[in-house]
């Protein structure tokens, strides 16, 4: 005899109890993006629904984002001053160490995630301190100046560091860092498994952080790298990464499954930019039912294995769990 298995497909209550894999507010790190002035809120045109926010209107949006009960969100910022070697996040008074001190005292539960790299701050575009012969990023004079990026962070109250630059050894050197400077007890999330990826271009648009030349394809990884993405990952592993990622998500599955299977650390997942405004102009275009194929994707990097997704569209699925 063969096997029924609509019978546990019958009614929506029978589907409910037999779903494998479920989706929470719990589960999202939404992005927020904020720039220095008073009362601005920017939205980019590749990324409908993301805004540059000025602090003010980030703590509004902190605000409104709890009422749907999403708690948790990753700060990225955009200074007016750039320079070569990023300077303006390295001071305490920086854009980001004032939006974390702000939120911090307006809403004390909220858990603050920082982005720490030097892309968005370096009047070049590239993630740390170039090498004039190579004109590529300069791996270990970086480190240098990644660890006291983590310590204006960690000083200013952030919950949990982000290094997102590729740069080998960054962990184990903020790990160091923050150790020997009493922030023993603040988590790493790792950008474990990075990709130089197409998908990151509507970033670039929020974020200001295109580079002026080339590209980053000497320090995000290959595409087509399977094997050297899961070493990626387990190397960030054994120098003290408490949580892994893997970025871009939605073309990268397989990386996360693989991933999935070699670490018992939480998995993190990147759903960048542009697999969110594929999805949003597509949706505004009538070309697909908008909220089902977001939810679906979503659904998607839960299955394969992640525990913490980061996307732009965490605030929209929170509300659309919050109405089931």
């Amino acid at each position: 005899m063969f096997k029924r298995f609509r019978r546990l497909r019958i009614n929506e209550t029978l589907r409910d109890l037999v779903r494998e894999t479920t989706l929470t507010p719990n589960d999202f790190i939404y992005p927020l993006f904020v720039r220095e002035g008073e009362k601005i809120k920017t939205e980019v045109s590749s990324m409908p629904g993301v805004f540059q926010m000025s602090i003010d209107e980030i703590l509004k949006e902190c605000e409104a984002i709890q009422k749907v009960g999403l708690n948790s969100i990753i700060l990225f910022g955009i200074p007016d001053v750039k320079d070569s070697v990023g300077s303006e996040c390295l001071c305490e008074e920086s854009i980001i160490a004032r939006t974390i001190k702000a939120i911090k005292a307006q809403f004390p539960t909220m858990f603050v995630a920082t982005d720490l790299c030097f892309c968005e701050y370096t009047d070049h575009g590239h993630c740390g301190i170039l090498d004039p012969k190579t004109q590529t990023v300069d791996n270990d004079k970086t480190l240098e100046i990644s660890a006291q990026q983590a310590l204006v962070h960690a000083r200013a109250g952030a919950d949990m560091i982000a290094p997102s630059g590729m740069m080998d050894g960054i962990i184990e050197t903020l790990r160091t860092a923050l150790d020997d400077n009493g922030f023993e007890n603040l988590p790493i999330m790792a950008y474990s498994t990075k990709f130089a990826s197409a998908y990151y271009g509507p970033f670039r648009d929020v974020a200001e952080s295109t580079p002026s030349f080339g590209d980053r394809r000497s320090y995000q990884m290959d595409p087509a790298n399977r094997l050297e993405a899961i070493e990626e990952s387990l190397e960030d592993e054994r120098q003290g990464a408490d949580i892994l990622m893997v970025k871009p998500a939605l073309s990268y599955l397989d990386l996360i499954r693989d991933i999935r299977n070699e670490t018992r650390l939480p998995l993190a997942v990147y759903n960048v930019s542009g697999e969110y405004a594929i999805l949003k102009h597509a949706g505004n275009a009538g070309l697909v039912d908008y909220d089902r194929v977001m939810m679906e994707t979503l659904l998607s990097f839960k299955r394969a294995g992640a525990d913490i997704i980061i996307t732009y569209h965490a605030k929209e699925a929170c509300i659309l769990l919050n109405q089931k």
